[in-house]
């Protein structure tokens, strides 16, 4: 079986390719192929965040795919664009596997009429960016930024927005929009801060929620009681600005928003609105609505924010760890286990995947 790797800036190709060897077929390591989509950190940015908006389509066929081996039957890439188009060119094409969570780079729903089994893996960052959350609300309601900002500046600042009602962490009320594998994880991290905890996430089993000792609760009672209202959704249409004024309005003077998940849950207009007339205490916010900022935006005039560039998810174990994960999981899939992150499990009921399967199973390396 032919593997391409594709990678980028963030996770080269070749550390897409390491990752593949340990598929459990023999000889993988002669027909492993890698190469780069964008090397450069900046436009790998520009570039992935028009394709997250726009889908795979917003860019033509890119080169590292139109001059594949036309016998790949396994595509394994980031952010590189994987299109009905790119698709298209190779005609062998049997597994796309992404090494993230997000799919907004891989048509999906192509790949699935014609047959082609999609993974991807959850999680791969959960640790880093629930470790990153508990950062940003101590961060943004101690102040922590501020002051270091000040201090480097020779001004030794005792002063800030929020000093009459600076808060300690215990008996406060954290409510989590969106309780999946990071909120829980952050759930867990908090559990020594002895905080209460206010859940509102649809899909989510009450036992789940039990299990961290949470309360599942409508969304308007979560944002008239939390002290800290974190965000974990994954943006959809569905509830794109989920929380706009009407919904701010309801959180208490005191409390702080903590977004690391994505901009568009949140009317940014309104909640700009919200901070600057002080209405909510404060906002910790590492994803925007535009990225990067510009160089001009009003929201470097609030002093009740504390901005960080969407590095929440980014740690030496998150990069490196993610192409490892997703090749155990297609291990599991090949094994004929059950794999934990395939998108379009029905492809596995069509007659063509099953004799693919058949085919690979047969040539398996598991010693």
């Amino acid at each position: 079986m032919k593997v391409l790797c594709i990678g980028d800036a963030m996770i080269p190709g070749k550390n897409i390719a390491e990752a593949a060897k340990e598929l459990h077929i023999k000889s993988i390591d002669n027909n492993i192929e890698y190469k780069d989509w964008e090397t450069d950190w900046n436009k790998l940015q520009d570039r992935r965040l028009i394709i997250e908006k726009e889908g795979p389509s917003a860019e033509k066929v890119v080169s590292q795919i139109r001059g594949a081996d036309k016998d790949t039957e396994m595509l394994l890439v980031l952010f590189c664009p994987v299109s009905r188009e790119a698709i298209e060119v190779l005609p062998n094409l049997k597994a796309i596997g992404a090494a993230r969570a997000g799919l907004e780079n891989i048509d999906v729903q192509y790949a699935t009429e014609k047959g082609i089994i999609v993974q991807h893996i959850k999680g791969r960052n959960a640790q880093a960016v629930s470790d990153y959350t508990i950062g940003l609300i101590l961060g943004e309601a101690r102040n922590i930024a501020r002051s270091h900002c000040a201090v480097k500046n020779g001004i030794w600042r005792k002063n800030f927005m929020n000093s009459d009602m600076v808060p300690e962490l215990k008996g406060k009320t954290i409510g989590f929009i969106g309780f999946g594998y990071i909120g829980q994880l952050v759930a867990q991290k908090l559990s020594g801060f002895q905080m209460n905890i206010l859940v509102f996430d649809p899909y989510v089993e009450n036992e789940v929620i039990r299990e961290f000792k949470a309360k599942k609760v409508p969304l308007e009672h979560l944002l008239q009681n939390a002290d800290f209202v974190s965000l974990h959704a994954r943006l959809t249409s569905e509830n794109k600005n989920m929380l706009g004024e009407q919904e701010l309005a309801l959180m208490k003077n005191s409390a702080y928003l903590i977004n690391t998940a994505r901009a568009g849950l949140i009317n940014e207009d309104a909640l700009f609105k919200f901070l600057k007339e002080k209405k909510i205490a404060g906002a910790a916010l590492d994803v925007f609505w535009e990225e990067p900022i510009a160089k001009n935006s009003p929201w470097f005039e609030l002093d009740n924010v504390t901005l960080t560039s969407h590095i929440a998810g980014t740690t030496k174990e998150a990069l490196t760890n993610s192409p490892f994960l997703l090749v155990q999981d297609i291990n599991r899939l090949l094994e004929n286990k059950k794999p934990k992150f395939i998108v379009n499990p029905e492809v596995l009921e069509k007659t063509e995947t099953i004799k693919w399967l058949e085919k690979i199973r047969r040539s398996l390396d598991v010693s």
